[in-house]
């Protein structure tokens, strides 16, 4: 962790269209784990400079950094959705989201079923000005339906469809994330740690809140049910997760009706459901001094409360604020299943 000297010396770097900002009050930035776009807001003092050249923008582009105890780092970069003016205090509020913003605002009524999913990831990042960190994938998404012909991806809810929502239903079938860092689309398999697990002790924290939702914390089943077009076979596929060491009660159930999976890929679907569900059972909330090394997708490892929350944690959203005359503070919620929870048991039915 950084020293209280470090985080008392934060400087705010705001660049619009790729001009430095110098009068910038305050920024929020909001990063997140939830298939959606961070989000980013920032207080600028106008002073004697003229309002007009904000309010009559069409396009903004924003990119918000920090620089800590000699080290910078860039928070987000993105377009801005919403400026209003203070016009009496002379003040600007800027607000919108990363880049991912241009994949949501994306429609399309595109066919891709002789692609794979990487492939669609790695056309639409260079359509949307987006380098692509894409690990390759090999199955045709019209196979995924596992039809006698090629099923084009989309079908008769295409107007309702964008480049977003598509790259998340690919990254689910395949078992994947999907996000943007700065101006690059990354599309590779889920959960992958990044780094060794942080540690964090209540000492370095300013405020702590440990939840844990007792629904999540019973025995859990997963239930996949599928036809299979082509094998003309209906079946059942279930994975279960139980607790360790404590008295058993009542089986929490869940079924999935999902046409034309493979036996492989439905047993593959309950047990990322599963695995889902239980990594919302305990969540911690911690509250520090701000730093530039967290970010969700990393691990955290919680340590000194001495409780069963002293176990490691998938960071889900950070959100920093620095202020130029409150300083540079974050939150960080992190979640996961108890540790001793018993591994999960595939049932073929």
């Amino acid at each position: 962790m950084l020293s209280n000297e470090e985080v008392r010396r934060p400087l705010l770097r705001v660049a619009v269209d790729g001009m430095p900002i110098p009068n910038a009050v305050s920024a929020r930035v909001v990063s997140n784990n939830h298939y959606a776009a961070d989000r980013f807001s920032l207080v600028v003092a106008l002073g004697d400079a003229p309002a007009a050249a904000w309010m009559s923008a069409d396009q903004l582009m924003v990119e918000v950094g920090v620089t800590l105890g000699g080290f910078g780092a860039s928070l987000v970069q993105g377009e801005v959705d919403r400026v209003e003016l203070d016009a009496l205090r002379r003040v600007v509020f800027l607000s919108g989201r990363d880049l991912t913003a241009r994949l949501i605002e994306a429609r399309t009524q595109e066919s891709f079923s002789n692609r794979t999913a990487s492939e669609i990831a790695t056309l639409l990042a260079a359509r949307r000005g987006l380098a692509a960190d894409v690990t390759a994938t090999t199955t045709p998404v019209g196979r995924y339906w596992q039809l006698q012909r090629d099923r084009v991806t989309l079908d008769q809810f295409s107007r309702a469809t964008t480049e977003w929502d598509l790259l998340v239903t690919l990254a689910g079938l395949e078992g994947f994330d999907v996000w943007v860092t700065g101006a690059t689309l990354h599309f590779r398999p889920a959960e992958q740690a990044r780094g060794p697990a942080a540690v964090l002790r209540p000492a370095d924290l300013t405020g702590l809140r440990l939840e844990r939702a007792l629904t999540l914390a019973r025995d859990i089943e997963v239930v996949v049910k599928s036809w299979n077009s082509r094998q003309q076979q209906a079946f059942i596929r279930t994975a279960r997760r139980r607790r360790g060491g404590r008295r058993r009660g009542e089986i929490q159930r869940h079924v999935l009706v999902v046409p034309n999976l493979t036996p492989d890929d439905a047993l593959k679907l309950a047990q990322r459901r599963l695995a889902e569900l239980t990594r919302h059972e305990r969540v911690v909330v911690a509250e520090m001094p701000g730093e530039l090394t967290l970010a969700p997708r990393q691990k955290l490892r919680l340590a000194g409360t001495l409780t069963d929350f002293d176990q490691e944690y998938w960071i889900d959203e950070v959100e920093r604020t620095l202020h130029t005359a409150r300083g540079f503070t974050q939150t960080v919620r992190a979640r996961n299943g108890s540790v001793g929870s018993e591994a999960t048991t595939p049932v073929a039915r």
